[in-house]
């Protein structure tokens, strides 16, 4: 209830949590404070902040364990721009390919073609410790060992089941073919994910 007591005469009338809400916000002083390089976005949210990290398409070096009892096989493969969705408290971060540095929330994002991202984009992290430092986050990913498994089906159109069969054929490739990218969500979509 609002009483408004500055004309002599008191109103009253009922107000909504909504404008309770605006009302403090206007209040709220908030910086981003220093951004990482190639930041796509930030959002602040009551689960705490989150931002986006773009890294442009190149060859990475990725470390392959097929099998617990064999050393990892390192390869060097080039992968598309990758989009990071990083989430505060070193939570696991999501990753999704892209044909270019995202520039409209209805872009669409493709899978990661790799192992360790389960469907949704979220990493598989197993025993990796990622950095609470978003602009560390994509190089962490690529530092860790990735795990033959299952989260390496539906992310190739060429190879729906197994992208290692897609991996093959990159070696020795200095570019990723976007037209075998896989369509996984919009833009305005990733930037709701940690909500």
């Amino acid at each position: 209830m609002l009483h408004d007591y500055a004309t002599g005469v008191t109103r009253t009338r009922l107000v909504s949590a909504l404008e309770v809400a605006h009302a403090l916000a206007r209040e709220l002083d908030l910086t981003t404070g220093i951004l990482p390089p190639e930041a796509v976005w930030w959002a602040k949210t009551a689960s705490g902040v989150r931002v986006a990290v773009w890294r442009e398409p190149r060859v990475w070096t990725v470390r392959l364990r097929e099998r617990h009892d064999v050393r990892p096989r390192r390869l060097r493969l080039p992968m598309p721009g990758l989009v990071f969705v990083c989430l505060p408290g070193r939570q696991a971060p999501y990753v999704f390919a892209a044909k270019a540095r995202p520039r409209a929330l209805d872009e669409q994002l493709y899978a990661c073609p790799t192992y360790n991202v389960f469907p949704s984009g979220r990493v598989c992290t197993g025993t990796h410790a990622f950095p609470a430092d978003p602009g560390k986050v994509p190089e962490a990913f690529f530092e860790s060992y990735f795990s033959a498994g299952d989260t390496g089906r539906g992310k190739s159109q060429r190879h729906p089941d197994d992208v290692s069969l897609l991996w093959q054929g990159l070696k020795g490739k200095t570019a990723y073919p976007l037209e075998d990218l896989v369509p996984q969500v919009k833009v305005e979509e990733a930037m709701r994910i940690g909500q």
